[in-house]
């Protein structure tokens, strides 16, 4: 095992340039969460000192599904930067991916901080100045998406890019619970969900995020970007793709997978 971490740490970063790399079975047990987060972390500070900018959270493994999957009882975070975002109706680079699928999600972003590891329902909804439709572009540097708990959230949540939709939606009065989702692929349906299908209710996952940082020491912050988890299937993307989601209440994301 890899003691330190820090090899891991920097075959993962090295990764995206290079291609996927083995699970890491022989560096990390597959269920050693405290080991894989603090991979995570090393590069988190690494890309940090490369002067990109933290810009949120991205919750994973919000499914009941996905969970008993890969073993496991909670799900996993992993951190944004401002060059993941892509603007609604962009165009994501085949070569900046390496093995992309896309899910359909809700996004938050803060009016003001969570640091409370206590805090209710009701404080999550108040700290929240919008929701918006969103799409997360999941990817891996473990070859084939052979991940287990630990693989993917040392590699950043299995995260690579994301998309915001255009209409900001205050939360109140809004139905997340019951909201249908829709994400299209060149037209035709290819995923479907409802709010509940993020941990009963996208707030749930918020929830969960700001206590587990709390208790790491860390706080959700005003203006964060928290993609809450998807409320569907992700799909695998291929060249040429056309993509869009639509949630019930806040209107649709997209983007194009092709060269800018």
């Amino acid at each position: 095992m890899d003691k330190d971490h820090s090899t891991t740490a920097r075959l993962l970063r090295e990764a995206y340039r290079t291609g996927p790399i083995s699970p890491l079975r022989g560096m990390l047990d597959p269920t050693d969460a405290d080991g894989a987060y603090a991979v995570q972390s090393i590069n988190t500070r690494q890309w940090v000192d490369d002067g990109r900018r933290l810009v949120g959270r991205k919750i994973g493994l919000t499914a009941k599904a996905v969970q008993t999957q890969l073993g496991v009882d909670q799900p996993d975070f992993g951190v944004l930067f401002a060059d993941m975002q892509i603007a609604d109706g962009g165009v994501l680079d085949p070569t900046t991916v390496l093995q992309p699928k896309a899910e359909a999600e809700i996004a938050f972003v803060l009016a003001r901080d969570i640091d409370d590891p206590n805090a209710t329902t009701e404080a999550i909804a108040a700290a929240i100045d919008h929701a918006v439709a969103a799409i997360e572009i999941v990817d891996s540097r473990i070859a084939d998406w052979k991940i287990t708990f630990a693989d993917t959230v040392a590699d950043n949540g299995s995260s690579a890019f994301f998309v915001l939709g255009s209409e900001r939606r205050p939360v109140e009065g809004l139905d997340l619970y019951s909201c249908g989702m829709v994400m299209e692929v060149n037209g035709a349906i290819v995923s479907l969900g409802a709010g509940a299908a993020c941990l009963g209710h996208p707030f749930n996952a918020v929830r969960w995020l700001a206590k587990t940082l709390a208790e790491r020491g860390e706080a959700l912050r005003a203006g964060d970007i928290i993609l809450s988890g998807a409320l569907g299937p992700m799909v695998a993307l291929n060249p040429g793709d056309q993509v869009r989601a639509i949630v019930g209440g806040l209107g649709t994301a997209s983007f194009t997978y092709e060269k800018g």
